[in-house]
């Protein structure tokens, strides 16, 4: 049996009657090629098979040519749609993507970093578990460039993308005030991370701007299975089972929850408990998750830019890899509070055609 060779430029070559540097410039998309040329190239490559040396490619651009991401839990949906716009961007962009998981483990997100070192790759985006940053500080000192993504390890002052949470949880509470609710609770997540910080903080400037009472027993987190493991998705039954406890002694007029997961625990709850939404009880969620806007009451939440996120910090990368003058950058990228019927608004065919983000955190 004969093995296998790996098709060349110089089969292309003998195969079209050119040079193999007209051939490696035609498959380059270089300009000093005709347009019929790189057709005939380009259709002869795919024929036989060709496959570039991205190897061999590297060695003459001094570059891998892949950037690397670090992901704490592509199971979450947003973090699954950020995955999908960095990957289009990157390849758009000629580069290769190496992924590596975390699930919001310091010790997996060690063992990352090792990985991305072995790899050389030229450059990373990162979502941080934010529990250690010295193995990050050892990935930048060897002159790989970071991106992270939606947290920041200010330590390190590196470039850092992600979503304004602060303005997207003072917009949904100030929308609850301004529809006439005076008593207002959050229900936010039991995590120590940034995100859920800045979606506290946003609520209480909402509460602190309307001149109404923000006590600490206003903001209840709920005990999460995530604990067991940080990766795994929320889970309605949390906020449910927790809910219960919160109608006790009456309700509120309004309720901000940190997801649309708590959300749809609460409104079982309330269904239970004979309230109606919104005329009871207004809930916000946060993410706008597909369901969002096919509940029986469509849910008022704040929708989170995902692939702008993924883009935004892609280009800041491919940037940051051709010039180091410039200090680190810090963007946040504003969410939007889409309206609908939990909180009185009335769902318009707009809201209910428009495609959602998802959660992250």
């Amino acid at each position: 049996m004969t093995e296998a060779r790996r098709a060349t430029l110089r089969d292309i070559a003998s195969a079209l009657g050119l040079s193999v540097n007209t051939v490696s410039r035609a498959l380059g998309d270089k300009d000093s090629v005709s347009a019929r040329t790189r057709a005939a190239v380009q259709a002869e490559a795919a024929r036989i098979g060709y496959v570039p040396n991205t190897l061999a490619r590297s060695l003459v651009l001094g570059s891998a040519m892949t950037l690397g991401l670090v992901i704490t839990n592509p199971s979450n949906p947003f973090y699954a749609q950020l995955i999908s716009s960095i990957e289009l961007r990157v390849r758009a962009q000629g580069y290769s993507l190496l992924l590596l998981v975390t699930d919001e483990s310091a010790e997996n997100e060690q063992r990352a970093t090792e990985a991305l070192l072995r790899s050389a790759v030229d450059g990373a985006v990162v979502v941080p578990v934010q529990a250690e940053w010295d193995h990050w500080r050892r990935v930048r000192d060897t002159g790989i460039p970071l991106v992270f993504v939606n947290r920041d390890v200010p330590e390190l002052d590196c470039d850092m993308v992600g979503v304004d949470y602060e303005r997207g949880s003072y917009e949904a509470t100030s929308h609850l005030v301004a529809g006439g609710a005076r008593r207002l609770l959050l229900l936010e997540e039991d995590l120590p991370i940034t995100t859920t910080a800045d979606r506290i903080s946003g609520f209480r400037r909402a509460m602190t701007d309307a001149g109404l009472d923000v006590s600490d027993d206003l903001i209840r987190t709920v005990p999460t299975r995530r604990y067991d493991s940080l990766a795994l998705p929320w889970q309605p039954e949390e906020a449910y089972r927790f809910a219960q406890t919160l109608f006790t002694d009456g309700h509120p007029d309004a309720i901000v929850t940190g997801n649309d997961y708590f959300a749809l625990g609460l409104l079982r709850v309330l269904a239970e408990r004979g309230l109606t939404v919104p005329d009871d009880v207004a809930i916000t969620g946060y993410g706008d998750h597909p369901y969002a806007a096919y509940l029986q009451t469509p849910l008022t939440t704040v929708r989170l830019p995902a692939a702008e996120v993924g883009t935004t910090a892609v280009d800041l990368l491919l940037q940051r890899l051709k010039t180091t003058v410039e200090r680190p950058r810090k963007t946040l990228i504003r969410p939007e509070l889409v309206v609908r019927a939990s909180t009185g608004g009335r769902p318009t065919l707009t809201n209910l055609q428009d495609q959602p983000s998802a959660t992250l955190s």
